[in-house]
């Protein structure tokens, strides 16, 4: 018999008579909530940090391998999505093929993924703001857009505290709670703008590229492990697909429309962000790319401010987008867990009029923006990163455990070549992982050894007494 840590159970659905989330979403604005929460600081700000410090020029192969690991999962995603159209994304899905326990650890790490991702975000904000204010007089002194004790550059002043990070968070929350349909058309609006802008970049600076700033390819210092940290450290910006699987049970038709939107936006994004990073890094030399708003410097050097001002109000306004999408999934996680009884009840309640987690989202918006205040963007990315990178492996799992223990069960989606291509995938996923420094692993052991406590000294008991109820309403 099975430890009773690791019994699956089917996750419920959240559409029950006593109301819960609203199926309102179809399969167009499912994928502009996964090309919005993927396009946001990521290529705003990632492509010139990650150029300058890790891959070189050579960082277009760094997007390309973590789209390849990212490619992987996604297949994996769309096959469970469909299989179980519930919220919860990685968790439910380990829930259902792995156990209760590995749920709780990848319900657990996911939380602290959303919320670090939503601060990484909201810590880019500050660069392209001043490239709006500084016209007009207005600017933000520095240290009031960098974290507290982090390095000004060309100043020897530190950050006392990143107050756009703050209050965009709040602004996002506040929005969230009004609804899942009105978040959403924002996100769409949002996105088709971002997306516009980017392309204008790419038109107006692809004549000004010079060949010369390509060589050499790879940092001399860094070589192809450079390519592979680049890898590790970006991939947190390719979360948008697992923040669509978590609005499953918002979705009208779950079955199609979570593999359409989950692979139609990584095909979109994938193109952009390679485009982007090139174009990039062939108008500007890397000393000048490790910037809070590198693309408005870039359109500056090819004398096109009026550009450059445009696309800092796009990353200002079209960075909420990936605001909105990380926070739906971070409360939506959270209220699915608390609806198994892995956290506590009042996490899980449903506003009765707005459909929306009105208290989570506000308890986790308000953290969130602490963290955004106070972190600085590339201490938040990296654990972002390995939270992502290990959720993945887990449902590139629970695929392969599905197809073993249920091979007849009936599948919307398969995912195709199973099992090389979850193998391959896990295999890519977990060498990515190994191009973070220790410093990121030590971080991740420390929370995950929080978790596993706090789930042996009460998630375990709450999660039985939650189904023990359960059980006894269905009789």
């Amino acid at each position: 018999m099975a430890h009773p840590w690791f019994r699956t159970r089917q996750p419920l659905a959240g559409d029950d008579p006593h109301g819960g989330l609203r199926r309102v979403l179809g399969p167009w604005s499912v994928m502009l909530l996964g090309i919005g929460c993927t396009i946001g600081a990521g290529i705003f700000v990632m492509p010139g940090q990650v150029a300058a410090e890790h891959a070189g020029p050579a960082v277009i192969l760094s997007f390309l391998l973590a789209a390849i690991a990212s490619a992987c999962a996604a297949l994996c995603y769309s096959e469970l999505a469909a299989m179980i159209p519930v919220s919860g994304s990685a968790y439910s899905y380990a829930y259902a093929t792995l156990g209760e326990f590995i749920a709780w650890i990848i319900g657990w790490d996911l939380l602290l993924e959303y919320g670090l991702a939503n601060a990484a975000v909201a810590a880019g904000w500050g660069g392209y703001l001043n490239q709006i204010l500084a016209p007009l007089g207005r600017a933000l002194p520095p240290q009031w857009w960098h974290a507290p004790g982090q390095a000004i550059a060309g100043t020897s002043q530190v950050g006392i505290l990143n107050a756009p990070a703050a209050v965009g968070i709040l602004l996002v929350t506040g929005l969230l709670c009004l609804g899942i349909r009105e978040s959403a058309r924002v996100n769409g609006l949002l996105v088709v703008t971002k997306i516009a802008v980017l392309l204008m970049f790419i038109v107006l600076c692809v004549p000004h590229v010079d060949p010369a700033h390509y060589t050499p390819f790879f940092l001399p210092d860094r070589g192809w492990n450079g390519v592979v940290t680049g890898a590790a450290v970006v991939f947190f910006l390719f979360i948008g697909f697992d923040a669509v699987s978590t609005v499953a049970e918002e979705t009208r038709n779950p079955r199609f429309d979570m593999p359409f939107g989950i692979l139609t936006g990584l095909g979109i994004v994938t193109i952009l962000y390679m485009a982007v990073a090139s174009v990039l890094t062939g108008v500007l030399p890397l000393s000048k790319l490790a910037v809070p708003e590198p693309l408005a410097d870039a359109l500056l050097a090819v004398q096109h401010p009026r550009a450059a001002m445009l696309l800092s109000v796009v990353a200002v306004v079209g960075i909420a987008s990936m605001l909105v999408v990380g926070s739906i999934g971070q409360t939506r996680i959270l209220a699915v867990m608390a609806r198994d009884g892995l956290m506590p009840g009042w996490m899980g309640r449903i506003h009765p009029r707005l459909g929306t987690p009105v208290v989570s989202t506000l308890a986790l918006g308000v953290v969130t923006a602490i963290l955004g205040a106070c972190f600085p963007l590339d201490a938040l990315a990296d654990l972002v990163s390995i939270g992502t990178l290990s959720a993945f492996v887990v449902v590139m799992a629970g695929v392969l455990v599905l197809r073993v223990r249920e091979p007849d069960r009936p599948r919307a989606f398969r995912t195709p070549w199973v099992p090389a291509l979850p193998l391959a995938g896990i295999a890519i996923n977990v060498y990515l992982m190994t191009g973070l420094s220790a410093a990121v692993w030590l971080r991740f052991l420390v929370w995950f050894g929080l978790g596993v406590a706090c789930y042996a000294l009460w998630g375990h008991a709450s999660a039985s007494r939650s189904l023990a109820g359960q059980e006894a309403t269905v009789e």
